[in-house]
């Protein structure tokens, strides 16, 4: 089979099997402080690998194929927290590819037998800063191909259309009271769904605002910042992995474009995990860390919107499934080695879900005011 054979070939199997897959759900969930005000949670845990990054892989994959980056027999590599590899190593499994995951040695147990489950290898690398020429050097030896999805996750999706997560959140959100969101809220892992959302909403003329919120331990809000005040940004950096796993990075990655978001803050861990376990309790099933982080950052444009006496309604991004993290966000002894308190951010989430009392202060940046 020639290349141009195989790739076509290849092409149609990813299109084949995303016509077999159904689109993922908008759950609402009720914020009793805040009348007026409705939430939705678009569920990306349900596409077939589980995750968000579902979608990426699929969009990664198909702009590696076009740009000729992929060979028959010759392995993919991915520099991964986890999530993407396992999607990743779906559409390697698909395409009949060897695929290599370049993963932290922290990664939750259960993440890497869902890469193994799909066929994949592991490479644990100790330092995270260490992933992407770990991920290089694996290249050059197998004559494979880095997929690098922190460099090409805003240029592969198709920001305009073709049933990205912001088209398919307007879609879903057109019976609804408030069909055009007041925000949109997510997390930055390589910042490929920021860059997507705020594209699409500016190029469909909504008025819709972008939200990021950035776990503690990550240097996107620092980057963002500094974009904002004129000053260098690319090559900040901080030390450290981030606690909440697939979102945060210690440096600033290039799928990130600060313009493409209208406000960010910064979110204590403890913070987020809190939210984690309020909007578990309230789905009824478990949802992993960075959907906390993402419920926190509702609740701040919820708070903002309440202040200024607007409705309307707020969506966010139910990234993935908390069965994922049972050895840590669900295991109390995790807690316990992290110095995480669990009791007194419960109880500070609980105020703010009722509007009996703010969040506690947290760092937010904007490109203009709020209201």
């Amino acid at each position: 089979m020639s290349q141009r054979e195989w790739v076509a070939a290849a092409i149609r199997k990813i299109e084949a099997d995303f016509n077999r897959s159904a689109d993922t759900h908008l759950i609402p969930m009720d914020l009793p402080g805040y009348p007026g005000i409705e939430l939705y949670f678009k569920d990306e845990s349900s596409h077939p690998t589980g995750s968000l990054k579902h979608r990426l892989a699929r969009s990664l994959f198909l702009y590696a194929l076009a740009n000729g980056w992929l060979r028959e027999g010759r392995p993919v590599i991915e520099a991964s927290s986890g999530s993407t590899a396992v999607s990743e190593a779906y559409f390697a499994r698909l395409l009949g590819v060897p695929f290599i995951a370049v993963i932290p040695a922290s990664t939750s147990p259960e993440k890497i037998a869902a890469i193994e489950f799909h066929g994949g290898r592991c490479h644990l690398v100790e330092r995270a800063c260490d992933l992407n020429c770990e991920s290089e050097r694996l290249a050059r030896e197998t004559g494979g191909h880095f997929m690098d999805q922190f460099t090409y996750a805003e240029r592969a999706t198709d920001w305009r259309a073709n049933n990205n997560i912001a088209e398919s959140i307007f879609k879903q959100m057109a019976e609804e009271p408030h069909p055009v969101p007041e925000w949109i809220v997510c997390s930055p892992g390589t910042g490929g769904t920021a860059a997507t959302l705020g594209r699409y909403v500016s190029y469909r003329r909504h008025d819709t605002r972008i939200l990021c919120a950035d776990p503690e331990i990550s240097v996107f809000y620092d980057g963002y910042c500094a974009a904002l005040a004129g000053e260098p940004w690319r090559e900040l950096t901080c030390a450290g992995g981030s606690r909440v796993e697939g979102i945060g990075r210690p440096r600033v990655e290039s799928s990130f474009i600060p313009t493409c978001v209208d406000a960010m803050v910064k979110v204590p861990d403890a913070l987020s995990l809190a939210a984690m376990r309020h909007v578990s309790r309230q789905l009824g099933r478990r949802v992993g860390g960075s959907t906390g982080t993402n419920f926190i950052g509702v609740l701040h444009a919820a708070q903002q919107m309440r202040r200024a006496g607007r409705s309307g309604s707020i969506v966010t991004i139910l990234c993935d499934s908390g069965e994922r993290y049972a050895h840590s966000y669900y295991n109390p002894e995790w807690y316990s080695r992290q110095g995480i308190d669990v009791d007194a951010p419960d109880a500070v989430l609980a105020a703010a879900v009722n509007g009996q009392a703010a969040l506690p202060v947290l760092a937010q940046a904007s490109l203009e005011p709020l209201y």
